[in-house]
């Protein structure tokens, strides 16, 4: 396993997951992406993660996910690692997604175990042993056993870690036991690098030790989290206490609107838009809020203190 993150000292921040700006089933929202990218880099992010569960990835042609790859990184153009998701079903895919990051100047990939069939603990090891070498850019594994029906246990990511180009885990499975757990096999790893999916416990993890947070509302608020990380990471317990607190609100009225598990990308879609970033069409088979859900949102927004809406 390599000890340093892209040649260099390893990530350490807040890495927003950004959404996938879009007009239509197949169509991005060029200048949404354009203002959702700089909305996001006016804060000191770390990074910027592309294609990952917020971006709608297996929802999106490859065909859209190849022109979102290579609009970030011409955008972003260096001024932070990008780093792109490469899960599918199909290792081939998989492969060609990361052989495209690599042509367009991308800084490492991110892969979650393939879904629909649930592999075992020495299959998935063996997926990513396969894997690993044939990419081009070093690799994150990404833990989300909600939507791919398999948690990557602690000995396992070790396992898998001993391949030269894994770097590092992002972990979105809420569960501060594993992640903890994950910590402790990893503690004689070099360089090994955690990321915390859920916003809500980002701040206890990094005082524990995580790199950092790929946090959803980072999005919308992206200062907001980065002042979240620092606080943790100087053990600033007065100034984390509100900064908490709102990440907290936010969570409890923004990703609760509406009654499904699509709500969380649903109401951040309509805060970009609310906030004249970009488009909130959701691709199939997910559509967006209804006038009802989103005038709740902007209730809710004006209570965070959001103002300049548009309608």
């Amino acid at each position: 396993m390599t000890t340093t993150s892209f040649g260099k000292k390893p990530l350490t921040g807040i890495v927003p997951p950004m959404v996938t700006p879009l007009n239509s089933i197949d169509s991005l929202d060029i200048e949404g992406t354009e203002k959702l990218v700089e909305h996001i880099l006016s804060a000191p992010v770390s990074g910027l993660f592309i294609l990952g569960t917020t971006g709608e990835f297996s929802s999106i042609s490859y065909k859209l996910r190849h022109e979102l790859i290579e609009k970030v990184c011409k955008q972003v153009n260096g001024r932070v690692p990008v780093l792109v998701g490469i899960t599918d079903t199909s290792i081939i895919e998989s492969v060609n997604l990361a052989n495209k990051a690599a042509d367009c100047g991308a800084d490492a990939v991110v892969s979650a175990p393939p879904f629909y069939y649930a592999a075992a603990q020495p299959e998935l090891i063996e997926y990513y042993h396969n894997l690993a070498p044939r990419l081009p850019l070093p690799l994150y594994l990404y833990n989300m056993p909600v939507h791919t029906k398999v948690m990557i246990d602690p000995n396992t990511v070790k396992k898998i870690s001993e391949v030269k180009n894994v770097i590092g885990l992002k972990d979105s499975s809420a569960n501060a036991v594993y992640l903890n757990l994950v910590r402790h096999a990893m503690k004689d790893v070099e360089g090994f690098e955690i990321f915390v999916g859920p916003e809500e416990m980002t701040a206890e993890m990094v005082m524990m030790g995580a790199n950092g947070g790929v946090n959803g509302g980072a999005n919308m608020f992206p200062q907001l989290y980065v002042d979240m990380f620092n606080a943790a990471v100087n053990r600033d317990i007065e100034k984390l206490k509100p900064i908490q607190e709102k990440i907290l609100e936010i969570s409890a009225t923004i990703y609760t609107v509406g009654r499904y598990g699509s709500s969380y990308l649903k109401g951040v879609k309509t805060v970009l838009n609310l906030m004249g970033i970009c488009n909130d069409f959701i691709a199939d088979p997910f559509h967006r809020f209804r006038k009802e859900e989103r005038d709740i949102i902007r209730k809710n927004l004006l209570s965070l203190g959001i103002e300049g809406l548009v309608e």
